[in-house]
Order: structure tokens, then C-alpha cells, then sequence
């Protein structure tokens, strides 16, 4: 009678080799280090690959309109679950499928696009984790104008088809105008020459500083990001520490490893059998403030010493 309630699960994983299938809408080495989390987690719970799990990875390479061809490609593979790391291949897989189960390890405002029905009762295939992208927006906006009180205007970098920003970027524009600074909007291309240039316009509408959409493109090009702040001489502030990592002044946001590694438990229980469904959504609740002052000594930019204690960390 003990060991009664263990054995279903048993005997689904026994013998099985458990397919799930990662749709990302960037590049293999720009979520390498997220994934690695992930990965970690999943052996630490028992997953190993070759023995009782499998990955089939599917990246867009910085194209958006490749994610649905992508998801459709899982389906058909019949895998036995699919991860996603945002909105726009959450989108994709949701339409590619009702019943293969779907889990998000980073999503913004899953409710307002339509991905599930409410936080606490899902419904659907689809479940995982929210990064509260509305909320640390503002926040990052919040501490730039602390980090450097003088500043007036302030460059958005965001990709031409950002849909899933449009409700983020509403939200910025009430919090520029509630902390008298001047929002500029810069569409912005992913390759070597669109982000260059868009450094360029940012220069030319005479910006204080920048900040970019939190989507996983920007991610995946973190350390050009960082090289072009540095060569433009702008004041940056980035939504994941990844970015400061690289060399960027100052981040603020969800921990993305962490997100990813909670992703893997709810991997973990649905491959063991439980229902997205029944899954509640869960909100990211590990942030970080890091501030790099090797990186505004190159700037010339002086950071005042109470947003300095403010930080989780000071890299010196």
C-alpha cells in the first residue's frame, strides 16, 4: 500500500525514452547558457539524455516568421512535450497544438496574449512561468534616472515585429512621462549592420542613455549590444545580468537561470504525468540589480553611491 501511489509514474517512464522538443525563437549560443540550467535541473530530477529523455532543438536564427514552420516540424515528431522561452514561440506552438504540453520558461503577460486563461487555472496545454516583463520595464526606467539624474531622453531598442511588446512598451511610455524623460523609440534589426545602426539613430536623437525590449533576440546578441554601448559611449541598462556579464553597466530584472531551472519541475511532474492544466503559471521571483563599474569608469560615468547600495552586486 506504500508504494502504490509511485507506481503509475513508474511504469510510464519505464523503458521510455521521453521526446521534448526547445522552440527558441534566437540562436543555440545565445541561449546556451540558460539551457545549461535547464539541463542541470532536469539531470538533478533524473532526466538523463540517451537513458530516459531526449531533446529535438528547433532555433529561428533571429527570424520570428520561421517559428511556426518550427513548431509544426514538433508536432509532427510527436514529441512529448515542447519548452519555449517567451511569447512569440509560445504563440506558435499553442496554434501548431491543443494537446502536446507546453511550458514557458520566460513569458511576458501570458494571460493578455492569450496563452492561458488565467494565472492560477491555466486551462489548455500550456503552463510555466512569467517574468513580470511589464513591472521590471518600468522598474529599469525607474533606476537609470536614479543612476544618472541629468539624463533627459532615453533610446528603446526593439525588434520591427515586438507585437508581444506593444502592451510593455504603452506601460514605459506612462513611466517616462511620470519621471520627465523623453522616450525614443528605435526599431531595431538583429543583424551586425541593424544594430549598428541603431546605435546611430540613437546618437542622432541625442539619447542620454538606452535600454532594449526584454526579448530573447536582444539576449542572443547581448555582447554586440554591450560593444556598441561601450563604442557610442551610451549608459545601458539591460534586463538580465547575462548582459552585465558581458561587460554592460547595469541590469535589472528576473533571474533567467533560475526561471529556467523551475521550468525543468514543471517538466519534470508533467512528463510524470500531471496536466498543464492543473499547472498554475507561476510569477518569477528572484531579481537582481548588478551594477559593473569597470564599465561606467570607460564611460566616464559616475554612479551615485546610493543606487551603488542599492545593487545585489558591485563588480568592480
Amino acid at each position: 500500500m506504500l508504494f502504490a501511489p509511485c507506481l503509475p509514474a513508474e511504469a510510464q517512464q519505464a523503458g521510455k525514452i521521453f521526446r521534448i522538443g526547445y522552440l527558441d525563437p534566437s540562436t543555440a549560443a545565445g541561449s546556451a547558457i540558460l539551457l545549461d540550467a535547464f539541463h542541470q535541473e532536469m539531470s538533478r530530477l533524473g532526466w538523463i539524455e540517451g537513458k530516459n529523455v531526449a531533446f529535438e532543438y528547433r532555433f529561428a536564427e533571429q527570424k520570428n516568421d520561421r517559428l511556426p514552420e518550427l513548431a509544426a516540424d514538433l508536432v509532427r515528431l510527436k514529441v512529448d512535450l515542447i519548452l519555449v522561452p517567451g511569447v512569440p514561440p509560445a504563440l506558435a506552438a499553442k496554434k501548431a497544438t491543443t494537446t502536446i504540453p507546453i511550458v514557458m520558461t520566460i513569458a511576458a503577460n501570458p494571460v493578455g496574449q492569450g496563452l492561458v486563461a488565467s494565472l492560477a487555472r491555466p486551462g489548455g496545454n500550456v503552463t510555466g512561468f512569467s517574468s513580470l516583463a511589464n513591472e521590471t520595464n518600468t522598474k529599469r526606467l525607474e533606476v537609470l534616472k536614479d543612476a544618472i539624474p541629468k539624463i533627459a531622453r532615453v533610446g528603446l531598442l526593439r525588434t520591427p515585429e515586438a507585437s508581444a511588446f506593444s502592451t510593455q512598451l504603452k506601460e514605459l511610455r506612462l513611466a517616462a512621462v511620470a519621471l520627465k524623460l523623453k522616450l525614443e523609440d528605435i526599431e531595431t534589426k538583429l543583424d551586425a549592420k541593424g544594430l549598428e545602426s541603431a546605435f546611430q539613430i540613437a546618437k542622432q536623437k541625442q539619447v542620454n542613455a538606452i535600454m532594449t525590449s526584454a526579448t530573447r533576440p536582444f539576449f542572443a546578441e547581448r555582447k554586440r549590444i554591450v560593444e556598441l554601448a561601450v563604442k557610442y559611449r551610451l549608459p545601458a541598462i539591460y534586463f538580465t545580468r547575462e548582459f552585465v556579464d558581458e561587460g554592460g553597466l547595469m541590469s535589472y530584472g528576473p533571474d533567467g537561470t533560475d526561471l529556467f531551472q523551475r521550468a525543468a519541475v514543471y517538466v519534470d511532474k508533467i512528463l510524470k504525468g500531471a496536466k498543464p492544466a492543473d499547472l498554475p503559471v507561476q510569477q518569477a521571483t528572484k531579481f537582481e540589480f548588478i551594477i559593473n563599474l569597470k564599465a561606467a569608469k570607460q564611460i566616464g560615468l559616475t554612479i551615485p553611491g546610493r543606487v551603488l547600495e542599492r545593487a545585489n552586486q558591485v563588480i568592480k
